[in-house]
């Protein structure tokens, strides 16, 4: 009989849903909205989850009772206290008796490096940072961005680019490249304007600006360039962190890339990189090449125990067919 496999990967801005077999010939790809339940709420997280779930197994041609077992990854799953929570809504959707495990999103990523453990490093809109060692331990930064003093996804980049711009206004900074195209992106009339709209909460920059410091940086603007040394040693000393909580700094591990800075900005990494590389000579820093749900699939086949060498033939199947589903 046939092993199949479902992979869930709930994220802020969507959320995705694998069926697969267990030597990783993919058979259905499904896609809903965002379901980080901070965000939306628990109801719209079971929808989101049962809408991408249901979609993947129709294209599979597979209904729920033939499914031998179940991962998901979820942002905003960050505390073992919302674990029982987060079960039974999944248990609701997918039924109480599918083999099932649940983690942050952040740590799919990791799971698909070919060790089956390491680092996974997220900048997107926000960051954040998980790590697992061979012994299977966790650690892991709160993902809370600014509140708890994590830096920098693209809405902490820009905001502290906010604050150079205006350090040009007060004469407190010296004049940079961005403020011409913050006062394009906003919308103002000049500087002037820009800081009172902002102050004011009339004009907004968010973190979709923040390609914008990228193209400064590109241009040799000393501010931007500053400003994404700063990022990389933000996001570098997660990694160190985790690496030293899980004892891995003595090792090689994969640092996994997650994340549209990443993927939208290339050069972030190697803001990253010597930050990384001080601590941790033999690590590598690895884009994510590959769907993260592909990890969420790894998790479901780790709960049933399938041997190590036989995910990892599965996990190259599935890195060389799943892109084709998109």
């Amino acid at each position: 009989m046939m092993d199949y496999f479902l992979g869930v990967d709930v994220g802020s801005s969507k959320t995705q849903a694998l069926v697969t077999t267990a030597d990783g010939q993919v058979l259905g790809l499904g896609q809903a909205g965002g379901g980080n339940p901070d965000v939306v709420g628990m109801a719209a997280f079971q929808q989101v989850v049962a809408q991408a779930t249901q979609q993947a197994l129709a294209v599979a041609g597979l209904s729920l009772p033939n499914l031998r077992a179940a991962g998901v990854g979820i942002s905003g799953f960050d505390w073992p206290s919302q674990r029982i929570g987060f079960l039974k809504a999944l248990y609701h959707v997918l039924g109480p008796d599918l083999p099932l495990e649940i983690v942050n999103d952040a740590v799919l990523g990791l799971l698909i490096s070919p060790r089956g453990w390491g680092i996974s490093l997220v900048s997107g809109t926000g960051c954040n940072c998980w790590g697992r060692n061979p012994q299977g331990d966790y650690a892991h930064m709160t993902g809370y961005g600014d509140l708890m003093g994590e830096y920098a996804g693209a809405t902490e980049l820009v905001a502290r680019a906010i604050h150079f711009v205006a350090y040009q206004w007060t004469g407190r900074g010296q004049p940079t490249g961005l403020t011409p195209l913050f006062i394009q992106k906003a919308g103002a009339k000049d500087l002037g304007d820009l800081i009172e709209g902002l102050c004011r909460g009339y004009y907004h920059l968010g973190a979709e600006a923040a390609p914008l410091v990228f193209e400064c940086a590109r241009e040799g603007d000393q501010v931007a360039l500053a400003l994404l040394d700063w990022a990389g040693r933000e996001l570098g000393a997660m990694v160190v962190t985790v690496a030293r909580r899980l004892n891995m700094t003595h090792l090689a591990p994969d640092i996994i890339l997650i994340g549209s800075m990443f993927k939208n900005q290339p050069a972030l990494a190697d803001f990253v990189r010597p930050v990384v590389l001080e601590a941790m000579p033999k690590a590598r820093l690895l884009p994510l090449l590959t769907l993260p749900v592909v990890g969420a699939v790894v998790l479901a086949m780790e709960v049933v125990r399938i041997p190590r060498n036989r995910i990892q033939q599965a996990l190259e199947n599935l890195q060389q067919t799943v892109i084709s589903f998109q």
